[in-house]
């Protein structure tokens, strides 16, 4: 019994040795950190949590906010934006494992009198469809005033259901997916019902308390509020709370989490198989159904899936005005990494590059611009309504002696005061989104490339 004993441990030290070789050291990783964060370390930082069988590892670069001294570490608390999404379908799991609902039934089943759903072709919504983006429903309501409106903060929960009441989905539920806020909010409030609960308090009973997570809630205790970092824009200007955002605010649980990269570590431990939870079979139901997206990546519920077999990577992204987060993990290897910044902006490239050498990393986002003057009278050639295909209008307009971008409403975004740093690249202050003007041989504007905040490639519209 010994000598198996002795050839266990053998076995054991030699997996995590490859565990070892896997992963890039410390240093490599704090130069990565250091390269994205650049000369403003001063104002925000990144951290980065390693968890693996054979232990845990927190790296940083940066500070929480300026006139802090202090570096960022494990239980330094974030806004973690759509990873609340992993929270959200875990409760959905958890009510599925106990039997109180199931994937398969209609989310009309479970709503409240004073919310309904249309349906088209007489499919239902079901709680499946919701927590994989394929309801139909569209990711913000179209209904909404730009979120810097002055009109946006009388926008209520009111407002929100009539707008799914009226709304007709453009596709059957379950045959396409398509990324909606409105799902789960819509899912939470079925599960809610349900229960007979608040749904935050359903997250925090059912996954928080589960968890052990400390750190992890929709608003900040006094406990977290010294450790709490400062929201920064992609300006470096400090940025609202996302709890403080009208319309935003009324779906907490499509992003509305603060966490802490030790509180997110437990939860991929678990996930994982690392750590044993009653929550474990629950998790393994978010993890193992799945749905396509169209593209090369899968939907779990919560989750997204790249690759296939040894090569799968399991994660969830998130961003908020003033941060960015990323959970990701290789279910196989048993190696899971926490990506969590406090300034608006992609930092998903480094959870990936840290568990796949060969996925490369993206050039940091340009934080410092300079503002030119242009004739007002210049500005105007561009003004007009502008299409990008399969995403919508966009619409620029002069204002005073500036030029404002109004995105299609699904992008959630706010109206945007947009500056020149040459007579046709314009940037926003709020967040890291470029826009270059196009023209045809006539010097007529004919369009522009827009470079989205989430680091996606540029995108091309056509002026209309």
């Amino acid at each position: 019994m010994k000598r198996f004993g002795l050839i266990a441990i053998a076995i054991f030290y030699s997996i995590v040795k490859d565990f070892a070789a896997e992963l890039p050291s410390d240093d490599v990783i704090r130069q990565i950190l250091t390269d994205r964060v650049g000369n403003n370390e001063n104002d925000v930082g990144i951290i980065v949590k390693i968890v693996t069988p054979a232990g845990e590892r927190v790296i940083s670069h940066g500070h929480r906010h300026a006139g802090d001294a202090g570096p960022l570490d494990g239980d330094t608390v974030f806004e973690i934006g759509s990873v609340t999404k992993v929270f959200t379908a875990l409760v959905l799991a958890d009510m599925v494992q106990r039997n109180e609902a199931a994937l398969a039934d209609p989310v009309a089943k479970y709503l409240p009198p004073s919310l309904r759903v249309r349906t088209r072709n007489n499919r239902p919504i079901t709680l499946l469809d919701l927590a994989t983006h394929t309801s139909g429903l569209p990711f913000m309501p179209e209904n909404a005033p730009p979120l810097n409106d002055p009109a946006a903060a009388k926008y209520s929960s009111g407002d929100l259901a009539r707008f799914v009441a009226n709304y007709q989905p453009r596709r059957d539920a379950g045959s396409q997916w398509d990324y909606s806020n409105i799902g789960y909010w819509i899912l939470s409030e079925a599960l809610a019902a349900r229960a007979g609960n608040n749904f935050e308090d359903l997250v925090r009973k059912r996954v928080i308390a589960t968890l052990g997570l400390t750190n992890t809630d929709f608003s900040i205790s006094q406990k977290m509020k010294s450790d709490a970092a400062q929201g920064h824009d992609s300006s470096l200007k400090p940025a609202p709370s996302v709890s403080s955002m009208a319309i935003y605010s009324l779906m907490p649980t499509a992003g509305g989490l603060y966490s802490t990269a030790n509180d997110l570590g437990k939860l991929l431990a678990v996930a994982m198989g690392v750590h044993s939870s009653p929550l474990s079979d629950a998790i393994k139901l978010t993890l193992d159904k799945r749905r396509p997206t169209g593209g090369s990546e899968q939907q779990a519920l919560g989750w997204s899936v790249v690759g296939n077999g040894d090569d799968e990577i399991i994660y969830r992204d998130g961003g908020t005005y003033g941060f960015a987060s990323s959970i990701a993990f290789d279910r196989k290897q048993r190696i899971g990494v926490v990506v969590l910044s406090n300034q608006n902006g992609s930092i998903d490239d480094i959870a990936r590059h840290l568990l796949r050498q060969d996925i490369p990393l993206k050039t940091a986002a340009k934080t410092s611009h300079t503002e030119i003057t242009i004739d007002p009278t210049v500005l105007d050639r561009y003004v007009g309504r502008y299409e990008v295909k399969g995403e919508g209008i966009f619409t620029v307009a002069r204002e005073d002696n500036f030029l404002t971008i109004e995105s299609p409403a699904e992008w959630g975004l706010p109206k945007l005061r947009i500056h020149p740093e040459t007579n046709r690249d314009f940037f926003a202050a709020e967040l890291p989104l470029r826009i270059t003007f196009q023209s045809d041989a006539g010097d007529h504007i004919t369009g522009f490339l827009i470079y989205p905040p989430n680091g996606n490639k540029a995108l091309s519209a056509q002026k209309q």
